[in-house]
């Protein structure tokens, strides 16, 4: 299974192509992730341009089906945070193939 990059990973590759330390790559990723999670919170959407979306929704209740007993079970409303990807990203990522 392939595996992403870790977050020191993260941190010393954005430190070496931005000429920072360590110390304040990690301060920013922290307080953009602070910040996007108190946006989403407030607004409901926080945007990164050119990557995507945190989108806070909602979810109605409704009925679901327990798959050991096949019970039919009543699924209570919630809110749920979707991360929508930005057009850019997705076409760089996935090409549409003609």
């Amino acid at each position: 299974m392939a595996t992403g990059m870790t977050k020191t990973q993260l941190v010393r590759h954005m430190a070496e192509k931005l000429e920072l330390t360590n110390k304040q790559v990690a301060g920013f990723f922290d307080l953009l992730s602070e910040t996007a999670i108190k946006e989403t919170k407030k607004t409901g959407v926080f945007v990164i341009p050119g990557l995507g979306r945190l989108v806070k929704a909602e979810r109605k209740a409704r009925m679901g089906r327990n798959p050991q007993t096949g019970e039919s079970i009543k699924i209570k409303a919630k809110t749920v945070v979707k991360f929508r990807v930005a057009k850019s990203a997705k076409d760089a990522i996935a090409p549409v193939k003609k």
